[in-house]
């Protein structure tokens, strides 16, 4: 079992890196919704930790570019995994629940979920 990063966004940008081919910091910020500098901070740890590396195309020196390591694979699988599994739990908890009542709880986590994005628009 490998080491494993020790902030969930690092496991995030694992995630995104593992995702998207060919990834480079501007890309990953604007996927992440972070700032290229937290990208370069959090991608600068993940380096020196062995998750990611760097590389850069014959065609274009300039341009930086993330890939995931052998560690950092491991990382993104288990982290697919553990996200496949509470979908799975979250299916299993939904089960019970008539086709009406779906429509009802669906309802309602939409507005949940809309009223948290105008609370984080504010």
């Amino acid at each position: 079992m490998p080491s494993i990063p020790r902030h969930l966004t690092s496991v995030h940008v694992i995630d995104c890196i593992g995702n998207n081919k060919q990834i480079n910091n501007t890309a990953l910020a604007e996927k992440m919704n972070l700032s290229k500098a937290n990208i370069t901070k959090i991608s600068t740890r993940l380096r020196e930790e062995g998750f990611i590396k760097r590389s850069q195309l014959n065609d274009n020196k300039k341009e930086i570019y993330f890939s995931l390591t052998a560690k950092g694979r491991q990382i993104f699988e288990l982290h697919e995994r553990l996200h496949k599994l509470e979908e799975e739990r979250f299916m299993q908890l939904l089960e019970p629940f008539a086709e009406a009542e779906l429509h009802v709880i669906l309802r309602f986590l939409q507005n949940v979920s809309s009223h948290w994005a105008k609370k984080e628009a504010e």
